[in-house]
């Protein structure tokens, strides 16, 4: 596009700065809400006043404040789900599948231990959390081995393999917990049976334990990624499969790993909401709808650039407004999905940004003007 004596055009970046991407993200953000700004003027609802309860209940509120952080440490744990094949150059869209078979591998050992009926076994609350929590792992990473093995040994698409495992493993959810499935509630309600209040995730400092756990994952998979052979060998294998087997990289090893370790932590997440998140302490009803949330550990994976530590301020963000919208939807009578919808424009304007992680605009002098003032084309 051409203005007087200048002309408009897209350059090809060389280089991006961590101080770049952070602008371009806060920059889409703020475009994101103007325009869902709209939808409040339409609702005859003034934007300030609905930004205001959803940012004040998210993250400043006694009631939401625990709420955001205990989606937002979900949220986290999806995107690490998805980011560790992403950095092999793999899609794991089966956060939602692990989710479920990490929370039915933690209601399996309460039932083998009797919990269900209230007869727990001598042990220390320390020592079934524990096996809890490595049991979610376990097996989320289980069915997380099965798209890595699959991947590497036949090279069958990964994402086929991962949606098709969601519909089992969420059928399977659905046979356990209803019509006299072995972890049904005894009061026949088609959802699980409840954690004794021994078996709540320990808080520490009054937030789940959990958030510890995550965080420190953060700074692992960083470290990993950027100081480590594996970490090299993973990277160098998402950038080009050939050259990588060419160089030694086994082209096997490395999908069943980054699958195993993503299933894992979204294993985790199956244990974190029903063991940790206020309220639930059982695999609810609703149990499908926390399942959809887990893909928008795509979005926050992307929006990072598959960076673990710049995925932490996105999951807070999308936790917050989850939580913060879902409050002013009903406060201010809006109709059902707004927090949905918000989240929706906000993930929309920040995949669309990603666009200019790649490319600048520039301003240059036309031929003409150049051959003006004697600059040599």
């Amino acid at each position: 596009m051409r203005i007087g004596s200048y002309e408009l055009k897209l350059e090809e970046r060389v280089d991006f700065s961590g101080w770049q991407a952070g602008f371009i993200s806060i920059l889409a953000i703020v475009i994101a809400l103007v325009l869902f700004s709209l939808i409040f003027v339409l609702a005859g609802i003034s934007p300030w006043t609905a930004y205001q309860e959803i940012f004040s209940y998210a993250f400043a509120s006694e009631f939401g404040l625990p709420l955001t952080i205990n989606r937002f440490i979900f949220l986290l744990l999806c995107t690490y789900a998805f980011i560790i094949p992403f950095r092999a150059g793999l899609w794991n869209i089966g956060m939602a599948g692990q989710f479920y078979a990490g929370a039915l591998s933690v209601y399996a050992v309460l039932l083998a231990l009797g919990v269900k009926d209230f007869n727990i076994v001598n042990l220390s609350p320390v020592i079934i959390i524990a096996m809890m929590v490595i049991a979610s792992a376990l097996g989320g990473a289980l069915l997380g081995a099965v798209a890595g093995f699959l991947k590497g040994r036949f090279n069958i698409n990964e994402i086929v393999v991962t949606m098709m495992l969601n519909f089992i493993v969420f059928w399977l959810v659905s046979f356990m917990i209803k019509e006299g499935g072995p972890f049904m509630n005894p009061g026949g309600r088609g959802e699980s049976f409840e954690l004794p209040s021994s078996l709540y995730a320990p808080l520490i400092m009054d937030v789940p334990f959990t958030i510890f756990l995550v965080l420190g994952f953060g700074i692992l998979l960083y470290y990993m990624f950027a100081k480590t052979k594996i970490g090299y060998q993973i990277r160098a294998y998402g950038k080009n499969p050939a050259a990588a087997d060419y160089a030694g990289i086994s082209t096997v090893r490395i999908p069943l790993l980054v699958f195993i370790m993503g299933g894992a932590l979204a294993g985790l997440a199956g244990y974190h909401y029903f063991a940790a998140f206020p309220g639930v302490y059982k695999i609810a009803r609703t149990y499908g709808q926390i399942g959809d949330l887990a893909f928008y550990g795509i979005i926050c994976g992307l929006i990072s650039l598959g960076n673990p530590l710049a995925a932490i301020p996105v999951a807070l963000l999308f936790g917050g407004l989850s939580v913060g919208g879902r409050l002013a939807q009903g406060k201010l009578g809006m109709s059902f999905g707004v927090d949905y919808a918000l989240l929706g424009v906000l993930m929309i304007t920040l995949v669309a940004f990603q666009f200019f992680h790649r490319y600048k605009i520039v301003w240059v002098k036309t031929e003409k003007e150049r051959s003006d003032v004697g600059i040599p084309n």
